[in-house]
């Protein structure tokens, strides 16, 4: 089967004029330390064109010139015969002729291994230079590398390197700069067989002469020979290479692109056995002891869940601890402190409004992310650095793989309780597209701590003695509802089971800070400027419509003149199923004003319900931004202080302990004390705000959380995550209560169930029927929209 590539796409930094470097390599050689040690905070990352996969560059300034360094995927080899997305895009690169010279990453302590990747990328006749990373690794297990023997076999410059420790550096990037300078690589002989030599003579006459070199035609010419056809494979070579194939099976009794695999390994084994001295009996490292315990039975789910616990508790408690100082900051300059210049230099309420309160609140959204999402990637760029990542995977795999996820999947999905958000981004650590999909379209249903203030507040005022078991049973069917929604998936559009389940387990390692930090900072920045912009356009269209009145009038937050009141006494009717009334239209305000973030529905239930019931707000107090800034100072040492004491309760379920009493269950949460008399007088009981809750838990998440999906995954994807999210909410949400009424009307609640049931059923066998035309997507290489 002819197999294809994406297009690489521009550099994404600097000019042409500079030289481009490809920095590629093995998974786990260090090479991103490396790259980051190079580059340092200038970076620029995107996506690789039409797919979702990370494309990272950097500058360097080596003696003043000025390189680009490209970031390639961690592969183990340019294999055609493999589907792995990262294998086809460093692939595509490296043929495109776009670097000017290769940076190989090799991992000292696993040579052998190494060379296999490096005698595939010799063969291209791309100028190159090799670091020799792990150098102390290496020197551990005893093993004496000959250098120069190493580099005069290879015939390019062989640097010995620690990236972690920085040692190493400056003499590679010499190195580096003068291979740019003098490109006179040899070309490396791997000793094929006569008759994969003759093939290879055969196949390049054929071949389009514009190719750029030699050396270029003899690698597509070994490409064709394993069963991968280029561009530059024209349809009579096609056919040339297809009876050269039968021909070489049938002399030898083996495939051609065996015969070739088995050169190259020769030629790793071999040259790794010429220069490598091993001074002293392999002995178990403090890696191997380590991961008796890490890997066992007995301890591996309690070491697990006990990083899981502390990555998830120092980013609720301790990123969460901030999230306020971000939030009155960025509400004092961007739309308090915006608007009064704007009332000052005179603009009129609607130019105001649109640009204080949309663009200045989708701002003060955006922020109040910041600093959640940057301590989850600095927790979850020292599981990785540490090598920690690899073994959770380990661990969980043989649960996750029910599913038909790998391991690994499980990180996402437990730090969805925090933020689904991060949780979102954080499925970037997964290899397979596939992987990535369907572990999104499951985080959005794990119950994220901002839900649990409206759990809080409902649980106060409807289940006084029963709050906690309540709040339990809906982060037992958000669970739930992640896994049924991984089961559909798995049995329609994205059918299949995760790979077969071999990871290599990396030494652990100490994380260099300074490669934590541009971890970090790369992952929030693309957060910030790639999902941020979504965001803000749509808290724009929320505010707006919040402010506007339906006379035209502006200022109306919050009350029952605006526009988006009205929407939501539109909208009412629809949720009359599931307990909701007419006259308790607020609760679908609260609704909408949960598209901004969860966070906001008490304190708009709180305003709206209090405007309705004219119970009086707050007085208005002066605005100062230096105010604001002491103000956001103090809470945020408040939060500090909590935090540590609440390292044990990262969900925050002591919010809960309020509950039987209605004066702290109003401070707790800083509502009025009359909501929680007003929310029993509107909502059907019981069964009317458990349905609600329902609703809560499963309908769309924020819109941060859509801006995420969107990034990861695509338009259609984010398109069906939000059909299906409001499809599950309202399904459940009406036949909770249609059952628990179902004495009262059981007519109508069979015939709601039924056509859920059928519904669910029709869905199935949509995805199932149309499968990869209905949603334009390829698992193994998706679009991206």
């Amino acid at each position: 089967m002819t197999k294809q590539c994406c297009d690489t796409g521009s550099p994404i930094v600097s000019s042409n004029s500079s030289p481009v470097i490809a920095v590629i390599g093995n998974p786990n050689c260090g090479k991103s330390t490396l790259f980051n040690a190079i580059t340092g905070i200038k970076q620029k990352t995107g996506n690789w064109p039409g797919v979702t996969v990370e494309r990272r560059e950097g500058l360097a300034n080596i003696q003043n010139q000025e390189i680009i360094l490209v970031d390639l995927p961690g592969v183990y080899a340019l294999d055609s015969d493999r589907e792995a997305l990262d294998e086809q895009i460093a692939r595509q690169y490296i043929l495109s002729g776009e670097a000017d010279a290769l940076l190989i990453v090799a991992d000292a302590a696993n040579l052998e291994r190494s060379l296999f990747l490096t005698s595939q990328l010799l063969e291209t006749g791309i100028p190159a230079v090799l670091a020799l990373n792990m150098m102390d690794v290496a020197k551990s297990r005893g093993m004496n590398i000959d250098i120069d023997k190493l580099s005069r076999t290879l015939g390019f410059p062989v640097i010995p390197i620690m990236a972690r420790q920085n040692k190493g550096i400056d003499e590679l990037l010499t190195a580096t700069l003068s291979t740019l300078r003098d490109s006179n690589n040899q070309h490396l002989d791997l000793n094929y067989p006569m008759v994969i030599d003759a093939a290879i003579t055969q196949i390049v006459a054929t071949l389009d002469t514009k190719q750029p070199s030699t050396f270029i035609q003899h690698w597509h010419a070994l490409q064709c020979l394993e069963d991968y056809f280029s561009s530059a494979i024209t349809g009579e070579t096609k056919a040339i290479c297809k009876q050269l194939q039968q021909r070489i099976q049938q002399e030898t009794g083996e495939d051609a692109d065996t015969l070739i695999a088995a050169s190259r390994y020769e030629f790793a084994h071999s040259l790794t056995a010429n220069v490598v001295e091993q001074t002293q009996s392999t002995q178990q490292t403090w890696s191997d002891r380590l991961d008796k315990a890490v890997l066992s039975d007995y301890f591996g789910l309690p070491i697990f869940f006990f990083a899981i616990y502390l990555m998830f508790s120092i980013t609720i408690n301790f990123g969460g601890a901030l999230i306020d100082f971000f939030d009155i900051t960025a509400g004092a300059i961007f739309v308090d402190g915006l608007k009064i210049q704007l009332q000052h230099l005179g603009f009129p309420s609607w130019f105001q409004v649109l640009f204080a309160d949309g663009l200045g609140g989708g701002i003060q959204v955006v922020a109040t992310f910041i600093p959640i999402i940057a301590t989850l990637y600095f927790c979850l760029s020292i599981l990785e650095d540490s090598g920690y990542m690899a073994r959770a995977a380990f661990v969980m795999d043989r649960f996750m793989r029910k599913l038909g996820l790998p391991g690994k999947a499980f990180v996402p999905l437990i730090v969805g309780f925090g933020c689904n958000v991060p949780s979102i981004m954080a499925t970037r650590t997964l290899e397979k597209q596939r992987d990535r999909i369907m572990t999104v379209m499951m985080a959005p249903f794990m119950s994220c701590g901002a839900r649990l203030s409206v759990y809080a507040l409902f649980a106060a005022a409807f289940f006084p003695q029963s709050g906690q078991n309540i709040v339990f049973l809906l982060y037992i069917l958000g669970i739930a509802a992640a896994i049924f929604t991984a089961l559909l998936l798995k049995s329609s559009v994205l059918e299949g089971e995760s790979d077969g389940f071999l990871i290599e387990l990396p030494p652990y390692h100490r994380p260099a800070i300074k490669s934590l930090l541009i971890h970090t900072w790369e992952r929030l920045k693309g957060f910030v400027l790639e999902a941020g912009k979504f965001i803000v356009m749509m808290v724009m269209v929320i505010n707006i419509l919040n402010s506007i009145g339906t006379d035209g009038s502006f200022g109306n937050e919050n009350s029952s003149k605006s526009v988006l009141s009205e929407v939501s006494k539109t909208f009412t009717p629809i949720f009359e199923p599931m307990g909701i009334q007419q006259e308790n239209w607020p609760a679908i305000v609260g609704i909408f004003s949960g598209l901004l973030a969860k966070e906001v529905v008490v304190g708009t239930l709180d305003a709206v319900y209090s405007n309705l019931e004219g119970v009086a707000g707050p007085n208005k107090e002066t605005f100062s931004i230096a105010a604001k800034f002491s103000e956001a100072l103090a809470v945020t040492g408040d939060n500090l202080n909590d935090a540590f004491q609440n390292m044990g309760d990262p969900l925050g379920l002591r919010t809960l302990d309020a509950g039987e009493n209605i004066e702290d269950a109003a401070a707790e949460q800083d509502v009025s004390h009359a909501l929680f008399g007003t929310l029993v007088k509107y909502f059907d009981g019981q069964v009317g705000a458990f349905s609600y809750l329902l609703f809560i838990l499963l309908y769309v998440p924020c819109v941060a959380a859509i801006a995420a999906v969107q990034r990861e995954t695509g338009t259609r994807w984010a398109l069906f995550s939000i059909f299906w999210s409001l499809y599950l909410a309202y399904s459940m949400a009406v036949s909770f209560y249609q059952i628990a009424n179902f004495s009262s009307h059981p007519t109508q609640t069979i015939i709601w169930v039924s056509a859920f049931t059928m519904g669910f059923a029709g869905i199935w066998l949509t995805l199932r029927q149309l499968g990869k035309k209905l949603l334009d997507i390829n698992p193994s290489m998706p679009t991206s929209a």
